[in-house]
């Protein structure tokens, strides 16, 4: 255990919790607890909390103070630099010049993914609790498109829970990777994946114009891995 770090977000890990590493792309990862966050871990961290994320209640505020950690680690090693990422007006972490990166979070568990500009575009991270059988049923309608639930009511039973979370994740990671370049908000209804497969690759495709460049038919190439009881996304967007 590091004396900086808190109870509630007491170690930070190096390791790629993903199928295929990435050149020139650092990831840190961290578990935390809500329930051990102290009002003096703030100073301790020297992060200091937007007032939003201080109205809010303590899960909130544990998940934005790892995900910090996570991502002040991943620039260290990176560079060496020594920064926190601030919080945008849209949300969305303002990396420092020269770097892309994206920070998620999930039930207990936090990582940042960074690199630098020179070598690649855009990255798109994310994280979810995998999702029941019943949930997934219930919540297909709400996130695949119409091709993407014809193909599921193909699968057998047992793979219905992890595409629904796939599909779910892959589109929250393609969100956060092309964003920061298209400065436009886009959906679910927007991007379909196109296949995937049990070694982790995953194939997607555009559903409507962006810019000239990430338009209607575009294709991108992701992956994914499960991590304990959550299922990791990335889509990186190479130079």
């Amino acid at each position: 255990m590091t004396s900086s770090l808190p109870t509630c977000c007491p170690d930070l890990k190096p390791d790629w919790p993903l199928p295929y590493a990435i050149e020139g792309v650092v990831l840190t990862s961290a578990h935390f607890d809500p329930g051990q966050l102290l009002p003096e871990d703030w100073q301790r961290c020297q992060i200091d909390p937007p007032a939003s994320i201080q109205r809010s209640v303590a899960k909130r505020q544990t998940e934005f103070l790892a995900g910090r950690l996570c991502a002040r680690d991943a620039l260290r090693r990176l560079d060496g630099r020594a920064c926190v990422p601030a919080i945008g007006e849209d949300r969305a972490p303002v990396w420092p010049a020269g770097i892309c990166g994206s920070i998620t979070h999930s039930t207990g568990w936090a990582a940042a993914i960074v690199a630098q500009q020179a070598h690649w575009r855009g990255l798109g991270l994310d994280a979810e609790h995998l999702l029941d059988a019943e949930r997934a049923r219930r919540l297909a309608g709400e996130i695949l498109t119409a091709e993407e639930l014809t193909r599921l009511h193909n699968l057998p039973a047992e793979q219905i829970a992890l595409c629904v979370t796939l599909t779910f994740s892959i589109k929250e990671a393609l969100f956060k990777a092309l964003y920061p370049l298209v400065g436009k908000r886009f959906y679910f209804e927007d991007a379909h994946v196109l296949e995937w497969s049990a070694d982790g690759q995953v194939r997607l495709g555009l559903l409507c114009d962006l810019s000239a460049e990430w338009h209607h038919g575009k294709q991108l190439q992701g992956q994914f891995g499960l991590h304990n009881d959550h299922l990791l996304s990335l889509v990186a967007i190479a130079r």
